[in-house]
């Protein structure tokens, strides 16, 4: 008996000490969503609503015009079924409202976007170790899980956790999270997922539009990720990992259109490592991300959408909170700046098309203002670099041709919630 008391107790220990430093790690408010999650939800059954939102407002120096959006406003409905059986769903509405027929970020010429961000059932299968299965988000770098505006500094998403690893990424599958028995705030998971999509890969925005979302996913093709997450003192340490078939399509297609279409067809593989640092008012984050597309010739061959063989991303990001010492995160006032360097056609097949434009940097530079835990009240400044764009990738000739400049800056004025 005294042993099984001894067991709990170092179960239920092991799982305060990893929340605990979870939710420090990420300096977010612990919300109802969070609470689910973490098993802190007293009554046997209990139903829990949450979300979060943005808004901005972007003013582009060279074209001299702005734009203003609702960027995002989610709904959370949460259920316990039981002590080990609970259900979590996202609504998500993007850019205000939906016009046409519209996919996810205003595809398919929509204004905006209406989906389901999240959709699973989570299995408690001990203290330490459960299961997820359903529409989720993969453990992949630090946005694509913790995407939260009042998590982030700037009103944009690192640029790298955007078109290099591409956040906010869900998919259906089943996923397995655990902590490694004997070494204190080292966790582990391993995901299966459906596979991406090829024929939606575009230049410029490496493997995001092959995502499928959950959007009755076609093709036989699956995806495999893992991520290694440890917490030592201060700091919150990474890596993860994907690799997934793009095919797509039936095999008969596949056939006709020379493409492979087992399960892992025309791989695509992503790695990733990030660290963070949070101390004494100082939060200090580094990410650097690749994705490889051996099979890139063949997809060029089959959609004709210039897919390069490899893409790379990376940036930093130092921030100081002047309030830390008086309101200890409870109220913050943090300066921040962040550089990213991207090349999203670092390799090209033989039949791909050269594309400087691809090659990026951003200055990132503001503040970012919390009252409180739960509201964000951000201003920034964005330079984006590039090289030329290759003129053989341009559709629409001059004059009608928007002007390009492979230097230009952005003003942001953003606010964000999360309840």
């Amino acid at each position: 008996m005294k042993r099984v008391l001894s067991n709990v107790s170092y179960y239920l220990l092991v799982t305060i000490i990893s929340l605990f430093a979870h939710l420090t790690a990420l300096a977010q408010v612990l919300t109802p969503e969070d609470s689910l999650y973490a098993g802190l939800i007293a009554k046997d059954q209990a139903t829990v609503l949450s979300g979060y939102g943005e808004a901005r407002y972007t003013y582009n120096i060279q074209h001299k015009n702005a734009e203003a959006s609702l960027s995002r406003a989610v709904l959370f409905i949460g259920h316990k079924f039981s002590k080990k059986i609970s259900l979590f769903t996202e609504l998500e509405l993007e850019n205000a409202l939906v016009s046409g027929q519209g996919g996810d970020e205003g595809a398919n010429g929509s204004k905006g976007g209406i989906g389901f961000e999240q959709v699973f059932l989570k299995f408690n299968l001990n203290p330490t170790t459960y299961l997820v299965a359903g529409l989720f988000l993969p453990r992949l770098g630090i946005i694509n899980e913790n995407h939260l505006p009042t998590t982030f500094n700037g009103v944009d998403r690192p640029f790298t956790e955007q078109f290099v690893i591409p956040s906010t990424w869900r998919e259906v599958g089943i996923g397995l999270y655990g902590v490694v028995k004997g070494l204190t705030g080292l966790n582990y998971n391993i995901a299966l997922t459906n596979g991406l999509n090829s024929s939606q890969f575009t230049n410029g925005s490496g493997i995001r539009g092959g995502r499928q979302l959950g959007s009755a996913t076609t093709g036989a093709g699956l995806g495999a990720s893992g991520a290694l997450l440890y917490y030592i003192n201060n700091f919150r340490i990474q890596a993860s990992g994907y690799i997934g078939g793009s095919t797509g399509v039936e095999k008969r297609v596949a056939d006709s259109l020379q493409l492979n279409s087992g399960v892992f067809g025309n791989p695509v593989v992503l790695g990733e490592m990030d660290a963070q640092y949070i101390n004494d008012g100082w939060n200090i984050k580094i990410l650097g991300a690749t994705v490889n597309i051996a099979n890139a010739a063949n997809i060029n061959l089959a959609y004709a959408n210039n897919t390069p063989k490899s893409i790379y991303g990376a940036y930093a990001e130092v921030a100081y909170d002047f309030l830390y010492h008086r309101f200890k995160g409870n109220r913050s006032l943090a300066a921040f700046g962040r550089f990213e360097s991207l090349d999203l056609n670092a390799k090209i097949p033989s039949n791909g098309i050269q594309n400087d434009a691809n090659r990026q940097q951003y200055i990132v530079a503001g503040f970012t203002y919390k009252p409180l835990r739960g509201v964000a009240i951000k201003v920034d400044y964005v330079e984006r670099i590039t090289g030329e764009p290759n003129p053989a990738l341009i559709v629409t000739p001059f004059p009608q041709q928007i002007p390009y400049f492979t230097k230009n800056g952005f003003a942001n004025i953003g606010i964000g919630y999360s309840f």
